[in-house]
């Protein structure tokens, strides 16, 4: 597994980290400082707002997980690759996103910019 594949598996586990101070602790741990997250409904820029986007995305989303859905493509300090909303591991997902990873030389995470490939029905 590559670092930055690894960055992508511990990236996931933040958006299902029940616990909000280890999900605190882990962006921390993960993010640069002031890294923004871009996607279709959400910008946030550093801890701070990426607690409170997976936080908020915890209480939509509540009983559902965030799962790696095919391979984590990489070069240089960037990987790209999709994710699933499951409702249990395997299933088939209810949304579909694409994200592109941006990584500094020490492997910590300095920009998310994600793309939503498939959304749930109203």
């Amino acid at each position: 597994m590559s670092d930055l594949t690894n960055t992508v598996t511990q990236y996931l586990a933040l958006w299902n980290e029940a616990d909000a101070d280890r999900r605190a602790a882990g962006i921390t741990g993960l993010f640069a400082p002031g890294a923004p997250y871009t996607d279709p409904f959400a910008s946030v820029e550093g801890h701070e707002g990426i607690a409170a986007l997976l936080t908020g995305a915890r209480e939509q989303f509540q009983g559902l997980t965030f799962e790696l859905h095919g391979t984590v493509d990489t070069h240089h300090h960037i990987a790209r690759f999709q994710w699933a909303l499951v409702t249990a591991p395997g299933t088939e997902p209810i949304a579909i996103g694409f994200d592109v990873l941006v990584t500094d030389g020490a492997g910590r995470i300095t920009g998310v910019y994600g793309f939503l490939d498939k959304t749930p029905a109203a």
